[in-house]
């Protein structure tokens, strides 16, 4: 049971980076006010940055369906 609880937990955090990196992107695409007083290094560090977010978000959540699938939370696939 806690490991279904451990997986649960790294799949809300691996949700949520996802949920900021897309929120991050969006405003640093579509909204002046969400770049500020940003200079150009600074505007490309943080969209870097946020897509890095969003990269390993994603990879952790496709590992989480992988090996841990929620048909059976209790069961460990070997790769």
């Amino acid at each position: 049971m806690s490991q279904f609880k451990v997986i649960t937990a790294l799949k809300a955090q691996a949700n949520a980076d996802k949920a900021k990196a897309l929120m991050s992107l969006d405003l640093l695409t579509t909204n002046g006010v969400g770049i500020g007083d940003h200079t150009a290094n600074d505007f490309l560090k943080d969209a870097s940055e946020s897509l890095s977010l969003l990269v390993k978000a994603e990879d952790t959540l496709d590992a989480i369906e992988r090996y841990f699938p929620e048909d059976n939370p209790s069961k460990v696939l070997n790769g």
